[in-house]
Parts: C-alpha cells; structure tokens; sequence
C-alpha cells in the first residue's frame, strides 16, 4: 500500500490491560484503518520489538502500513515500512542516515509555518519527507499538556494542497490529528482534511472494526492527482 493511498491512520499502545493487541489489530486494519502505528512508552526496546513482529504478520496479511514511532533505531531492526518523528525528535537529514531510502517518513507540524516547511522536504534529497501530521486540533489526553491549535491548521494544509494541485504538482499527504472522533471528525473534513490520525476512537471501542468503518465512511475520496 502506498501512503498517498491512505487516509485512516491509528495509533496504539501495547493494550497491556487488556491482553488483546493481536485481536485489536486484526479488528482495526477489518474495519479500513491504513496504517497502525505502535507508541507506547511504558514498554522497553526488546519489547517493542516482538510487538512490532506482530504488527508487522497483521498487517502485511491485510496488504497495510504499519509504523514505528520516534526511535530510528527500533524502525530499523524491525524493518518498519513507515517511521514518524517529532519537532523535537531526531531530524530528517538524521533519519535519513539511519532508515532505509524506502521506508516512509512523516512528520508531526502543529503551525502554518511547520506545515510550509514539511511541504518545503517533500523533495529533498537527503532529508526527503513523505507526509505529515498536523495538529492536535482539540486537546487529547494523549498529548497532555500540548494546547490545541485548532482547525485554522487544516485549513491551511488544505490550501496548500490545492495550490500543489492547481499548479500541476503532487502534493505532499498530510493528516489531521488531534482529539478526532466520530463527534467531530465531520468538522475536519469540512475544513479541508481527507487523512486523519485516531487514537481513542478505535483504541478504546468496544467493536474497533465497526468504529475504524464508521470513521472511514466519513472520510471523502482523495483527489485525483497529476498524471506524470
């Protein structure tokens, strides 16, 4: 799967409490979600690893990304088709030396200016980006203590976007993320997004697939790029 394809994007912890992450997998790629990303920072690397063996089995039996989150060194050994980073992680130029040419790299934006300067490394040779995250449009428990920026964010990605196509160029796919759910993914959508990052609304509903269909049904359809 390529990510310009994908538009349902899950994080995930470790689900310790509830013994099920295999199962949970399986339900969430059943029901549209695209890639499925493990961050957990309560389990060590050795850890980390085995989850991601079984990441890796559920999702190459459903034909889907799956992704490692801030650690270059744990995408690696694992082998992970997709690797995110944060404004505070490593940097691109970084994560080029460490992951191979081909794994997928995203990265986190939460202002109109880190949004320009994402779409700025979509080409880049060394410190080439191949998506990002923009937000948290509503606050989150997952990102305690990080203020919502609101859906101006999206907006402006959204224009971007048109500005790339307008002008004959694939833009670069972006997500929205933040505090989304089924009571207010509609209003993202409405503010120009077609990709979105969840978290809660799968990770803790009590039929992940029919929550991950739900929320892809809202999703529209990606616009038709450029022919090359």
């Amino acid at each position: 799967m390529l990510v310009t394809d994908a538009q349902l994007y899950v994080c995930t912890d470790a689900r310790k409490g509830r013994g099920d992450f295999e199962d949970f997998l399986d339900a969430a790629f059943s029901g549209g979600v695209d890639i499925i990303q493990l961050r957990d920072k309560t389990i060590e690397a050795a850890e980390e690893l085995e989850l991601l063996d079984v990441l890796r089995a559920v999702a190459e039996r459903h034909g889907r990304l799956w992704a490692v989150n801030d650690r270059a060194d744990i995408a690696l050994l694992a082998g992970a088709p997709v690797f995110h980073v944060g404004q505070k992680d490593l940097s691109l130029a970084a994560v080029r030396r460490v992951v191979d040419d081909s794994v997928i790299v995203g990265l986190s934006t939460n202002s109109p200016d880190l949004v320009d300067a994402a779409i700025a490394h979509a080409g880049a040779a060394t410190a080439r980006l191949d998506y990002f995250c923009t937000g948290p449009l509503w606050a989150t428990p997952t990102k305690p203590g990080r203020s919502a920026v609101g859906l101006g964010i999206v907006e402006h990605a959204a224009r971007r976007t048109r500005e790339a196509l307008d002008s004959g160029r694939a833009p670069l796919p972006w997500f929205a993320i933040g505090g989304i759910d089924h009571s207010n993914v509609a209003e993202a959508v409405q503010a120009g997004a077609s990709r979105v990052v969840v978290v809660r609304a799968v990770t803790e509903a009590s039929d992940p697939a029919d929550a991950a269909a739900r929320l892809r049904a809202e999703l529209p359809g990606l616009p038709a790029l450029p022919r090359a």
